[in-house]
């Protein structure tokens, strides 16, 4: 285990860094990128798919990590707002970032699918997260626990902007019947 006394820096980004999401991340980004490469005519594929599982486990559970701290802020709208937005911007600033020093910086149209896909993952991680799946350290539960509940936990994912939408709805056509009524 780190010493945080030797590198407090070291120490606190493994303290945040989530085990868990970083697993998912890596092992689902580096069998889409083996699935691509298996047919192409490029000799580093294997090479190219440990590259991402290493960068895509680093960044992910740093990622996710950041994402479960600001579960902990004293503004819960605050917290969210970080979960949702704050992290996946830090996240694809420094992603265009590495692409642009690369010198391959991803066109404007997948730069957008890419931004739109991280914030829609990043409410699936909210959802989850504030469920109790997912979370790692003393807040976790085993994986094998969180997997069991993900059926329950992706219904509630996609049933809540219905709820919402609901409620939004219900509101709305209870005030316009008493505007009506005055």
């Amino acid at each position: 285990m780190l010493q945080s006394s030797r590198s407090p820096f070291l120490a606190h980004a493994f303290a945040c860094w989530n085990w868990k999401c970083a697993l998912l991340s890596a092992s689902a980004r580096s069998i889409v990128y083996a699935a691509a490469m298996a047919h192409s005519t490029v000799r580093s594929g294997l090479t190219i798919v440990l590259v991402e599982l290493g960068y895509v486990a680093l960044t992910a559970g740093l990622y996710a990590g950041m994402q479960q701290k600001a579960l902990e802020f004293r503004s819960r709208l605050l917290g969210n707002m970080t979960v949702v937005f704050g992290v996946p911007l830090l996240a694809q600033m420094l992603d265009w970032l590495t692409h642009r020093a690369a010198g391959a910086p991803a066109p404007g149209k997948a730069t957008l699918a890419v931004c739109v896909f991280a914030i829609v993952s990043a409410f699936f991680h909210l959802h989850v997260m504030r469920r109790g799946a997912f979370l790692t350290g003393d807040q976790g539960r085993t994986l094998i626990e969180d997997f069991r509940r993900m059926p329950r936990l992706i219904a509630g994912f996609v049933v809540e902007p219905v709820r919402l939408l609901s409620a939004i709805a219900s509101r709305l056509a209870r005030w316009a019947e008493s505007e009506a009524a005055l």
